[in-house]
């Protein structure tokens, strides 16, 4: 069992208010400008003298290594300024922070997910106020609903890594071998996909899989192709659909399984357990032959490929369900600075060296996605360091993608993998056959219990 203390659980210790006041007070959607105009007095001067900063982040093996050579050449250039890092893989991490946020122990600069600011920091008492240290880093190369969207409690608690939303990722080698040429771009190709694999390729080739958590965002993404509005209001995570428009949302889900378009979750995990799709071997034998994942994960997809089936990799393009351009785009991620940093000038300092710095952008490439800084992402694309994969993801989703997301829709009550509500509702689905509507509640309740207000 895991020591990390639950959102809620730390809401208690931290004494923050509930959720939902939380977010009335958190003044989300605030444009920098905002900030600015009540800019707190700014942070001591960089010393010169000897100094230690911790960072820590996760990942991948290429952003370990990426971050690790970005760090090396700003120690390099600022031969007084030692950082130690921190990292591992995604699974876990948001535990381990959680309880590092509580405890007042968390490194001085944290790679950070966009809702965490309003989680753990809902009153601005974990992370600082990047206006104090403005004058290290250089905010002018974010756009200003950028930088808008990590102002939280009247605070820029955190800047911009990069932008991202998802997309369809296809593997054209098994899709050709089922007679199919074409990558889908309707609800019609994606049935059709399903019934050629399966008539074609055999009952273990599937056209698509989707985790829990990845069922949901499609569910959403459905729904918003259909009705043209938010999941949510961004500002107070107030539910903007109801019981019976989820209900037909989860059994759209359901209809993909029926029809062999995705492979159902029990057969998922009898083959892989908890395995992650890219690593499994039906992802990297080309037997699942797509994924719905964020535009930053095209190249970690890809690499999983066995030779036969690597050629085949494509970005796909997203699919217009139903009148309205579904699917919401969001902070990646960010990189905040804890109030407990020793040295906040100097962690600015190493901020900026890594996102706005020709040096520093350009060893970071778009490891962590496209960058949102400008001067980022001039210095990545002038040194060769942007994944052309990557880049076209993320061009085709912020081209199309429409709608807002709102900061309570990932916390990890909800999303976590195995555990979270979204899984609850979908493995009930596929293991008990049922439909959408003898689940929704379940959905709505865990919804509730986390600070949506619900009027379903």
């Amino acid at each position: 069992m895991s020591n990390a203390i639950s959102r809620r659980d730390f809401l208690k210790v931290t004494g923050a208010v509930g959720a939902a006041g939380l977010l009335a007070a958190c003044g989300g959607g605030s444009s920098s400008s905002t900030a600015a105009n009540s800019a707190p007095a700014s942070v001591a001067a960089p010393s010169g003298d000897a100094v230690e900063l911790s960072i820590s982040w996760w990942g991948g093996e290429s952003r370990h290594e990426a971050y690790q050579a970005a760090i090396a050449a700003f120690s390099e250039a600022n031969s007084n300024i030692t950082v130690n890092p921190t990292f591992a893989a995604w699974s876990g991490w948001e535990d381990t922070m959680s309880t590092k946020f509580a405890g007042g122990v968390a490194e001085d600069v944290c790679q950070v997910n966009w809702n965490w600011l309003y989680n753990y920091s809902g009153n601005a008492q974990t992370f600082l106020d990047l206006n104090s240290v403005s004058d290290y880093i250089d905010f002018s190369q974010w756009d200003e609903a950028t930088l808008g969207a990590c102002y939280v409690a009247n605070s820029q608690q955190a800047v911009p890594v990069s932008m991202t939303g998802r997309i369809f990722y296809w593997n054209m080698t098994t899709f050709n071998k089922a007679g199919i040429t074409e990558v889908p771009k309707t609800l019609d190709d994606l049935m059709a996909a399903g019934a050629a694999f399966q008539s074609q390729l055999g009952d273990d080739y599937y056209p698509l899989h989707l985790g829990g958590y990845d069922r949901m965002i499609l569910t959403v993404f459905y729904l918003e192709s259909i009705y043209g509005k938010d999941w949510a209001d961004p500002a107070t995570s107030t539910l903007n659909y109801t019981a019976d428009e989820i209900a037909e949302g989860l059994d759209f889900i359901k209809s993909l399984v029926d029809n062999h378009v995705v492979m159902p979750l029990p057969t998922y995990y009898g083959n892989n357990g908890s395995t992650a799709a890219n690593q499994s071997n039906e992802w990297i034998t080309g037997k699942i032959a797509g994924i719905f994942e964020w535009d930053s994960s095209a190249a970690k997809y890809q690499d999983s490929l066995d030779e036969e089936n690597r050629p085949g990799f494509t970005v796909g393009e997203e699919i217009k369900f139903g009148d309205y351009n579904g699917g919401f785009t969001k902070v990646s991620m960010g990189l905040a600075i804890t109030q407990t940093c020793q040295h906040p000038a100097e962690a600015a300092m190493l901020i900026n060296f890594l996102l706005n710095e020709e040096e520093g952008a350009s060893i970071m490439g778009s490891e962590c996605g496209i960058p949102a800084s400008k001067s980022g992402l001039a210095a990545a694309e002038a040194a060769g360091a942007i994944d052309e994969l990557v880049a076209e993801a993320n061009g085709k989703v912020m081209a199309f993608n429409a709608f807002q997301l709102d900061p309570l829709f990932e916390d990890d009550t909800l999303k976590a993998d195995g555990t979270g509500v979204y899984q609850e509702v979908f493995d009930t689905i596929d293991y008990d056959g049922v439909s959408g509507a003898d689940v929704v509640d379940i959905l709505l309740d865990g919804m509730e219990g986390v600070g949506y207000t619900i009027n379903a």
